[in-house]
């Protein structure tokens, strides 16, 4: 009986193996909408989704945020090309061990030599150099990476920093080859992902096809994926409802445009998220007059009714936060009570308003002399939209502003040579303190946009960058978000609701919540038809 059981046992999970091992299907090619053009396929100089988001297959890192874990933390960390990780004693030297047996897309052998230039471009030294490097900050405590051999590789820092592995985690950290010049990964990357770049056709299509040696056994299920760039967002839907895409670009779905997919194609699957962490907040040029003036700046802050952006944008679905993302997509946002007790946070906007206007009045400001002004924003619908209420809100306090909508290309250029006064800008929050604070805060951080510079300030980034202990961390962090929201360092407005949506038959799909950039791969994604 025993033996006859044994049998059945065995049997049983020789059928159920095969059957697991064949659940996904490959084959086919994803339809994706994109929503904007990139300059460049480049991610290393590229700063938005829209050239990060198609490329990420191309490429691996060392190590990943694991795509299944929909909040990406340390603890969510996995091998990518490095099999196994560690820190020496005092915590400033981290060493990894390399994946042996992985070729580029061109069939020249992966080493460290190539983890050692890859940021040597993003340290600036060497011969060869990136054309833009828009994260170069966030090395900054990184002194050197040296090579033991042709797969060990060590990060020396010149302080303990406990969070500097989510830097590499980041889909904004790709491994390049040493023996490709940055001008032919604008053009053509190569990497050794599971996707070998095809094709990109500027406003029209970007293409990528199966990598039929990658490294790892079985991946990817898809033989390609192709994204169609469609700038008009009811165009966009269109081209879902009808069909002619298998999936929405991700997060770029606004709520009513998903209750309108879902009334047309009920058996789509829309999934809600939080905006992957992004802000939208005012960026004001410190450089600039009347700008300058941190007291305008104040009443600036103090005209905003956040919920009504909410209301209007998301319909009723977002969050109200500070700097960091807020809580519970967010790991490290501030507590609603400590929240509204940050100047311009009092639910009272009448009060906060009244205020403003005070503060206004005192600067010479009035309804017969009103401060009129120009508001940049990108030229897509996530920042028009907001950017037309705050105009709305801003007339409360005698500021007559005008949107100025610019394509995405010219955009960060401008705002990078600070060419502007005042703009409807969105930034990423996470997931990590480290490197968000002192790359958009620190002074002379690669996203510091507005000229923001305070000593005391960036003593606390630096200590919650040390700071090992979360409980400890968390103390600090608070104390830098009251620092910022009291001398008008980017008056965050919300963080929006948004949702991304694919037909039934596509799987394998896992929306982050606090982060754009790490769930784009798509090696595991599948197409069951």
């Amino acid at each position: 009986m025993k033996r006859l059981l044994s049998w059945f046992v065995v049997t049983i999970c020789c059928i159920a193996l095969p059957s697991l091992a064949w659940a996904q299907k490959s084959g086919g090619i994803l339809r994706l909408t994109s929503p904007d053009s990139p300059p460049s396929m480049s991610i290393h100089e590229e700063s938005t989704i829209f050239s990060q988001g198609a490329m990420m297959g191309v490429f691996n890192n060392l190590i990943m945020f694991d795509p299944q874990v929909r909040q990406s933390s340390l603890d969510s960390l996995v091998p990518d090309l490095a099999t196994k990780w560690a820190w020496n004693a005092d915590g400033t030297v981290l060493t990894f061990e390399l994946r042996q047996g992985v070729a580029f897309h061109d069939g020249k052998p992966f080493t460290a030599k190539d983890v050692m230039c890859t940021f040597d471009y993003l340290l600036e030294r060497g011969q060869e150099k990136l054309r833009l490097n828009p994260r170069k900050t966030n090395f900054r405590n990184l002194e050197k990476v040296t090579t033991d051999g042709d797969f060990r590789v060590s990060f020396h820092l010149k302080r303990p920093q406990p969070a500097f592995p989510m830097l590499l985690g980041t889909g904004f950290a790709p491994i390049y080859p040493c023996h490709v010049p940055p001008a032919q990964m604008r053009r053509h990357p190569i990497g050794t992902g599971p996707f070998v770049f095809v094709e990109f056709k500027p406003n029209e299509s970007i293409r990528v096809a199966r990598n039929p040696n990658y490294w790892k056994p079985g991946r990817p299920y898809l033989d390609g994926i192709e994204y169609s760039i469609i700038r008009n967002q009811a165009t966009s839907k269109l081209a879902f409802v009808s069909g002619k895409v298998d999936m929405t670009f991700p997060y770029e779905v606004s709520i009513a445009s998903r209750k309108d997919i879902q009334a047309q194609v009920p058996d789509a699957i829309c999934e809600t998220t939080p905006d992957g962490g992004v802000n939208r907040h005012i960026l004001i040029n410190r450089g600039a007059a009347p700008f300058d003036n941190p007291v305008l700046r104040r009443a600036m802050a103090l005209s905003l009714d956040r919920q009504a952006f909410i209301d209007i944008v998301g319909e009723g679905e977002g969050d109200i936060g500070g700097v960091l993302q807020p809580r519970p997509g967010g790991k490290w946002g501030l507590a609603l009570e400590v929240l509204r007790s940050l100047p311009g946070y009092d639910p009272d906007v009448a009060k906060n308003r009244a205020e403003a206007r005070k503060i206004m009045e005192s600067l010479g400001y009035g309804p017969n002399n009103r401060l009129k002004m120009k508001l940049t924003a990108r030229d897509l619908p996530v920042y028009r939209v907001p950017a037309v209420i705050l105009t709305d809100q801003f007339k409360e306090i005698y500021i007559d502003a005008e949107v100025d909508a610019v394509d995405t290309a010219v955009f960060f250029p401008r705002m990078f040579r600070r060419e502007y006064t005042v703009s409807l800008f969105g930034q990423t929050s996470g997931p990590d303190p480290d490197p968000i604070l002192d790359l958009f805060f620190g002074c002379g951080g690669s996203f510091n946009l507005d000229g923001y510079c305070d000593a005391e300030t960036d003593k606390l980034i630096e200590a919650q960058s040390r700071e090992g202990d979360p409980t400890k961390r968390r103390a600090i962090l608070d104390a830098i978000e009251r620092r910022l929201a009291e001398d008008g360092g980017r008056p965050m407005i919300f963080y929006s609701k948004v949702a991304t949506c694919w037909r039934p038959y596509v799987k394998g799909v896992s929306m982050m919540v606090n982060s754009l950039y790490n769930g784009n791969r798509r090696e595991d994604v599948w197409l069951d038809k």
